[in-house]
């Protein structure tokens, strides 16, 4: 028996990573719809539209091509921009054209049909309550502003992205603000979802939060 998973939650509370294990531990696809919309963020710009111009946007998504790899990598239209799209400007582009209710509509129709056929793990804001809402299993990541904010430092560390410490904590800080109050789809834990505080977790913890949850459901064996 195949089923969804929907993991939502903040920026930076480590629902990709949690995804990807997920998919592994399954032999799931993972579809990361954050860098979606990262995608989006990151071609607007490269083409000169504005991120509040809804009609450009979404004439511009209609010609766009968005692929993920087993390796986690992201692409436009084949160009690998995996690292470009992950740095703090690119959070708030992503965060900008997300509110955009033509945007929301052509990527969660997308979303939708592509995770029909179930077996697919999908991490985001709102995928419990508007794209999955069937999903078999939802989970509400959070973690404490200090704990996301160090997670994105060895993040960018690692991926040689230059930051500024006080700039990634006022970043994620901002995007909690415009997440859970934007008008379209906004940050929300569905009613059905399990809520899980990382922030004291190590992934192996967490990984294996998901395994016993996974097991009570007669889904990993």
């Amino acid at each position: 028996m195949k089923i969804n998973i929907a993991i939502d939650g903040p920026s930076a509370a480590g629902k990709s990573t949690i995804a990807r294990l997920c998919a592994s531990l399954l032999n799931y696809s993972h579809l990361d719809t954050g860098a979606m919309y990262r995608c989006v963020g990151y071609q607007s710009k490269i083409e000169g539209i504005a991120e509040d111009d809804e009609e450009a946007l979404a004439e511009m998504i209609q010609r766009m091509k968005i692929d993920f790899d087993a390796e986690g990598h992201v692409y436009i239209n084949q160009e690998d921009v995996t690292s470009k799209i992950r740095d703090n400007e690119m959070s708030m582009r992503a965060s900008n054209v997300s509110k955009l209710a033509k945007v929301r509509e052509s990527l969660v129709a997308l979303q939708k049909e592509i995770a029909k056929n179930k077996g697919y793990i999908l991490d985001g804001r709102d995928i419990g309550t508007v794209v999955l809402p069937d999903a078999e299993l939802k989970v509400f990541l959070v973690a404490s502003v200090e704990a996301r904010a160090k997670r994105r430092i060895l993040e960018y560390q690692e991926k040689g992205i230059v930051f500024d410490e006080q700039e990634v904590i006022e970043d994620i800080k901002r995007r909690d603000y415009q997440d859970s109050h934007r008008e379209n789809s906004p940050l929300k834990k569905a009613n059905d979802a399990y809520t899980l505080d990382t922030s004291d977790m190590s992934i192996e913890e967490v990984k294996q939060w998901f395994i016993d949850k996974l097991k009570e459901m007669g889904v990993y064996h």
